[in-house]
């Protein structure tokens, strides 16, 4: 499985020549690639260009006399290979900016019901155009509404256009992005997992918490999150999701709640030794299912631990076990 986006970083000598000879050809050989013009101009003081795969692979290329840039979702050519990977965040801002327009521009035009969440599609670029994940992940939100059942897709992609847009997990952006996998075949379960993540992160930041993701501890694990007070409170955060009983063997919601959690809690819980907050997201629940969960309230065998359900809306219900270390009142409705 290819990882997402990166950029290759050349400190060799550039020119259009040795671009046709070392790019293109190899890779016309083997695809059928043509080389572009750029939609829009490249970074200032470097030579960019586009090379297009007959089989919809895409490179994008800028040079000057010090260093050059690849980005693509196709085979790199054998003359990249020895290069360092960098994230957007880690080339030259100009570079960074000019190759992210091209990629939105290609977005606009392959996909435009997902391109009007500006801020959704600049946060998952790296594995929107990533070289096995570019289809399946784009599927996920159009086929799968991101794993919410009984909404539109366009409600849940506003749900988390509204909460990627404060710019709280910017800074984490590979790191979060990246959850969503690259494989080429689409995964639901493993994908609605992952944006549960999402879920939790837009809780605590409603419940002003600061918020750290992958959280190393001393058993060699990583927990979800830190969640950070001014004060200096600090509780970690661990996030589980149930697959509801139409998907699974459990035979009730409840069920399906209690298994899912006892997994989560006799294994990375047990071994971290104690202390983290469970979430137990049911957002993929339909209507009847969670309000069997609500009425029940079945324990989860950690404590503490919030059961909680997201809607598109923004409302979020929830209960809790054992004592949480953490004010969630002004994020959820507590049933």
């Amino acid at each position: 499985m290819a990882s997402p986006l990166r950029f290759r970083r050349s400190l060799e000598r550039w020119t259009d020549d040795r671009v046709e000879r070392d790019l293109r050809e190899p890779l016309d050989r083997k695809f059928g690639a043509t080389r572009r013009t750029p939609h829009y101009a490249g970074p200032n003081g470097y030579e960019a260009l586009r090379i297009e795969m007959d089989n919809g692979d895409l490179a994008l290329f800028a040079f000057d006399d010090e260093e050059a840039f690849w980005l693509g979702n196709t085979e790199t050519p054998s003359a990249l290979w020895r290069t360092d990977k960098h994230t957007f965040e880690e080339v030259p801002y100009p570079v960074a900016r000019w190759a992210q327009r091209e990629l939105l521009g290609d977005l606009q035009v392959e996909a435009p019901w997902l391109a009007e969440y500006d801020h959704l599609s600049w946060f998952f670029l790296p594995v929107l155009f990533s070289k096995d994940g570019r289809h399946s992940t784009r599927e996920f939100f159009r086929e799968h509404a991101a794993g919410f059942p009984d909404t539109t897709r366009e409600a849940v992609l506003s749900f988390y256009e509204e909460f990627l847009s404060t710019g709280v997990l910017d800074d984490y952006r590979y790191t979060m992005a990246s959850k969503l996998g690259t494989s080429p075949q689409v995964d639901p379960v493993r994908m609605a997992s992952a944006m549960s993540e999402f879920s939790v992160a837009k809780l605590l930041t409603d419940a002003d918490y600061g918020l750290t993701p992958e959280i190393e501890v001393t058993t060699g694990h990583s927990l979800d999150f830190r969640a950070e007070t001014p004060d200096g409170e600090s509780p970690l955060v661990e996030v589980t999701r149930p697959r509801p009983p139409t998907r699974r063997r459990a035979s009730t919601p409840v069920a399906a709640v209690r298994e899912t959690a006892e997994t989560k809690t006799s294994g990375q819980l047990q071994k971290h030794g104690g202390g983290a907050v469970l979430f137990v997201d049911c957002s993929g629940f339909r209507d009847d299912e969670w309000a069997a969960v609500r009425g029940e309230q079945p324990g989860v065998r950690h404590r503490p631990a919030v059961v909680f359900r997201p809607r598109p809306s923004g409302r979020i219900e929830a209960y809790s076990k054992g004592s949480v270390p953490l004010d969630l009142d002004g994020a959820v409705e507590w049933v």
